[in-house]
């Protein structure tokens, strides 16, 4: 149960995203085509987050340490330009217009996920 809220969590943030950051785009035929989009790119960025940032971390935790952690927002815009390239190769309808936009979509993306994490009880999400 926790796992199904987490991602309607992540794909509420990403359809905010699309919503506020010119160049992130979900460009389905009808409403529930685009609710499928967001909830299977929402899978695929929490795939990709789980997967890939601990290693990242790991593997580049002295350049965490130099720039005092501001190499995390270039590592998220890359994840999420990576997500961008996933979701081309399965032919959905969601597109991330170079790196400003992935940029700033990571940033919305984490705050508007985090925002809605306080908003929802700890027991909903399975804690």
């Amino acid at each position: 149960m926790g796992f199904l809220i987490r991602l309607a969590i992540t794909a509420l943030a990403l359809w905010v995203t699309t919503l506020v950051v010119p160049g992130v785009d979900v460009t389905g035929r009808d409403g529930a085509n685009t609710v499928l989009t967001l909830l299977a790119v929402a899978l695929i960025f929490g795939v990709v987050n789980a997967v890939l940032k601990p290693v990242i971390k790991v593997v580049g935790c002295v350049f965490y340490l130099l720039t005092l952690g501001l190499i995390a927002l270039v590592v998220n815009a890359l994840l999420f330009l990576l997500t961008d390239w996933i979701a081309r190769g399965l032919d959905l309808p969601f597109r991330v217009d170079g790196f400003w936009a992935a940029f700033w979509g990571a940033i919305v993306m984490a705050v508007v996920s985090w925002l809605i994490s306080v908003a929802v009880p700890d027991r909903l999400e399975g804690r």
